[in-house]
């Protein structure tokens, strides 16, 4: 039997939607098998193939019906039109229109099954990572290159960024359609500022694997530099980081973990909306009901900073700020390098030579690369050419190893190095710790925030490789800094210096 369908779908409104639809279906079951079957994919084919194609066959099989009625409205005008024939009829008797029917809900049916399918792969793409990561290759390119050597790098971005719950899910959509225009429109602030008001409370997400009640013992750390002299001088310095108290039942009693105590409540107020300024802390003991607080004799909170400043309740994230996407800074990228040999500290003045290198601010990756080069060569050409001369080759596979740290944490496309993104979980180019521990925090009464060393860590051993000094068991040593200083290392804030050291 011939199929035939009512003379209202043969119009070029429908047959467009139809062809639209079609060839849209096709494309996609044919991208989908060479991504399945030949592992040929990407963010781009993920986005083509669950978004913007199935978005085309939409459109397609909305001009069919849209073709249909603009036909017969068409035909209603050329003909006379009594009051009961003001709305297309479906009589399932008559065979076109049964075939129609037919059709219809075939495809239909089909359609609704592969969009149930395309809908949830759909979703499961945009909540992957490659999706987050490599889609605004440009944007998200410093977040994701950091995200791919952090801690975290096996926690999807979502878990954190959007967590559990419909509502955080559709405000992280929501949002995503300013960003998807901003990026398109090129719009965007360069670097891209933290939002830090529109993150999720540390609690709901972080809490997930790191819940307050956790015991979190002290650990070893071991951390590696080199002088900028000749020798590349090496200067070890391990400490013993207090995370938590000694023993276990102890819980939260003490150490640096002490801040998320439950039995404790931290809050503070600071200067500017990074939180890099603190003037005003609040201590309450829950227990006992105590409170203390805390102002800055150097920078006091007048009237204007209590009117315009937000309380805010000490949490994970206030040291924890860059968990998943830190950026070290020249000196320590270039001390990681040599560690790992990736830059050889046996080439003489290698470390100097970096650090002139890397205190210039570049503007693209390929000028960066070109002049990080041209600068190390002529540092020794015009400074100690006879030992240019006699480590040529190391010295060229050095500047192989300082270009590729410095591009895995400096991103000159979007001004993103160290100092864009302050880390506050140490002190020693950003102020850290010391927004708070500087000696300056103190009470009506004369109680202060200390500013010494051994409450949250202790050195057990320091200097140069051959003539290291050790600590003796629970005993701590007094730092040592690698350059004679004298005392100013006391007086100050390492970030006095260290923030402007290399520039």
């Amino acid at each position: 039997m011939e199929m035939k369908l009512p003379k209202s779908s043969y119009n070029w409104t429908s047959i467009l939607g139809a062809s639209i639809a079609v060839i849209a279906f096709f494309l996609i079951v044919f991208f989908f098998v060479i991504s399945v079957l030949f592992d040929q994919g990407s963010s781009y084919m993920g986005l083509i193939i669950y978004i913007v194609l199935p978005i085309f066959m939409v459109i397609g099989m909305l001009l069919i019906p849209i073709g249909m009625l603009i036909q017969i409205r068409r035909n209603k005008k050329q003909m006379f039109i009594s009051e009961d024939m003001k709305w297309p009829r479906v009589d399932l008797n008559d065979q076109k229109h049964r075939n129609a029917f037919s059709l219809f809900v075939i495809i239909s049916f089909i359609f609704l099954f592969l969009s149930s399918i395309g809908s949830y792969e759909a979703f499961v793409y945009s909540e992957s990572v490659p999706f987050c990561g490599t889609l605004c290759h440009e944007v998200m390119e410093p977040e994701y290159v950091t995200y791919q050597k952090s801690a975290h790098a096996k926690v999807a971005c979502v878990e954190c960024h959007v967590g559990e719950g419909a509502d955080w899910y559709m405000r992280s959509k929501l949002s995503g359609l300013y960003q998807v225009y901003a990026v398109t429109v090129n719009n965007f602030p360069r670097p891209i500022p933290t939002p830090l008001a529109n993150l999720r409370p540390a609690r709901e997400t972080c809490e997930h694997c790191h819940w307050p009640e956790k015991f979190y013992p002290n650990r070893i750390k071991n951390e590696r530099h080199f002088l900028a002299d000749e020798n590349n001088t090496e200067w070890n310095i391990q400490l013993t980081m207090k995370t938590g108290p000694d023993h276990h039942t102890q819980k939260l009693s003490e150490g640096i973990h002490w801040h998320i105590n439950p039995n404790v409540k931290i809050e503070f107020m600071s200067a500017d909306n990074k939180s890099e300024y603190i003037q005003w802390i609040k201590y309450t003991n829950k227990a006992t009901g105590e409170e203390l607080i805390f102002e800055d004799t150097m920078m006091e909170p007048d009237s204007t900073f209590f009117a315009d400043g937000k309380l805010h309740e000490m949490d994970c994230m206030d040291c924890h700020n860059r968990p998943s996407h830190g950026y070290l800074s020249p000196p320590d990228f270039v001390d990681a390098a040599m560690s790992s040999k990736e830059v050889d500290p046996q080439i003489p003045y290698i470390k100097l030579a970096a650090m002139e290198a890397l205190k210039a601010t570049y503007t693209t990756k390929d000028s960066a690369d070109l002049l990080i080069k041209q600068t190390v060569l002529n540092f020794y050409k015009e400074n100690y050419p006879d030992k240019g001369a006699e480590h040529e080759a190391n010295i060229l596979k050095a500047i192989e190893g300082i270009k590729i740290a410095y591009h895995q944490n400096t991103f000159p496309e979007m001004n993103v190095r160290w100092d864009a993104y302050p880390n506050h979980k140490s002190h020693m180019e950003t102020q850290g710790c010391f927004r708070c521990h500087d000696n300056n925090h103190s009470t009506k009464d004369g109680r202060i925030i200390s500013k010494d060393c051994n409450l949250c860590h202790s050195i057990t051993a320091q200097g140069k490789p051959d003539s290291l000094q050790m600590a003796f068991t629970n005993q701590k040593m007094e730092f040592i800094h690698p350059v004679d200083i004298g005392t100013d290392w006391k007086e100050y804030s390492c970030v006095d210096c260290h923030a402007y050291l290399y520039p």
